[in-house]
């Protein structure tokens, strides 16, 4: 009969001299390292003991092969890698997702996209991650239909248009931005135009009907002229500032749907010989190390992204952790900061 494998001095111990410390099969080791009922209380405790004595670290690879478990999540942004790592945004909520996951066993893998998205599809596909977070999903996006289609448990990063069934966790946008126009109306400005975001992704829809909501009576009849899109990023606001100041030159407050979008106007303003607050006042949002960077300080709308990463994970896990429970969505606060801007 052949004898019990155990480690060589040195070496990095085996699943065979867990077995021989702890006086049992190498079946029993086994089912205790993936989670089986089917071991008695004595001998589990004794594999565990065995496994922290030695230090023995499990073959993941060979684990999953039992499990179909990877240990992985992969969060996916459905943005270029210039965008990723520019956006607040962005860093804020992949610092609360990692410290929620760092608690657990489950590593994640950072995946970008931008149109072709067959890299992500095979990677999802081909089982790679238990769980997927999906950032920045815009209307067309194809990751959603292959995400239901695999069954694989997933959450949303900002609400998601109507058809689209997956749990979410998002800022209360809509809410934010009328707060923002809100407060530029008690300041007694009249000529309130907004850069807004995207419009074929739900956070640019929210934080538009936000400017709506507030705007006075009187300037809701003409409310689309003083609209111009951009996606978020410094030059588009600049863009779109200008394309606002072409086409109505008496706007005397902007509201832009995020920071750098605001700083970027801030800067065509400028160009124009408009002063900020005196002649136009501004808000942005998010209120990301950018906003206290500015000249004048930017008044701005905050919305917690790190509590927001935090969230998902968690939405994330609980899935994991049960298949069949559905957690609810999560609409987080936002809040007004005011500062020089306004």
């Amino acid at each position: 009969m052949a004898e019990p494998r155990t480690a060589r001095p040195g070496s990095r111990p085996t699943v065979w001299a867990v077995a021989a410390a702890a006086g049992v099969s190498k079946t029993t080791v086994s089912r205790v390292l993936t989670g089986s009922p089917r071991v008695s209380t004595e001998a589990r405790e004794a594999v565990t003991k065995a496994i922290d004595e030695l230090g023995y670290i499990p073959n993941r690879a060979a684990r999953s092969l039992v499990t179909r478990r990877t240990d992985t999540i992969a969060l996916i942004v459905s943005e270029p890698e210039a965008r990723l790592f520019s956006e607040p945004f962005f860093a804020g909520t992949v610092r609360g997702i990692n410290q929620t996951l760092a608690r657990t066993e489950y590593a994640f893998v950072l995946l970008s996209c931008e149109g072709d998205t067959s890299r992500v599809e095979r990677y999802v596909r081909n089982g790679h991650a238990d769980g997927v977070i999906l950032m920045s999903s815009h209307r067309q996006d194809p990751l959603l239909p292959l995400l239901s289609n695999s069954k694989i448990p997933a959450v949303l990063t900002g609400r998601p248009f109507p058809g689209t069934t997956f749990p979410y966790v998002d800022a209360d946008n809509r809410n934010g931005a009328a707060e923002a126009v809100a407060h530029l109306v008690a300041r007694g400005r009249r000529n309130i135009a907004t850069i807004a975001g995207p419009a074929d992704m739900p956070v640019g829809v929210d934080r538009l009907d936000g400017f709506r909501d507030a705007l006075p009576a009187s300037a809701k009849r003409s409310w689309r002229r003083m609209v111009a899109h951009g996606d978020f990023s410094e030059d588009s606001g600049e863009r779109a500032m200008h394309e606002l100041l072409a086409r109505v030159p008496d706007i005397d407050a902007v509201f832009a749907a995020s920071d750098l979008m605001a700083i970027g106007a801030m800067r065509m303003l400028r160009a124009a010989g408009k002063r900020v607050p005196r002649d136009v006042a501004i808000v942005g949002f998010d209120d990301s190390h950018y906003a206290r960077l500015a000249d004048p300080q930017l008044t701005t709308v905050r919305q917690p992204m790190e509590e927001i990463g935090r969230a998902l994970a968690a939405v994330l896990l609980t899935q994991l952790d049960d298949p069949t429970r559905r957690p609810a969505s999560l609409i987080v606060p936002t809040e007004l900061i005011v500062r020089g801007s306004t």
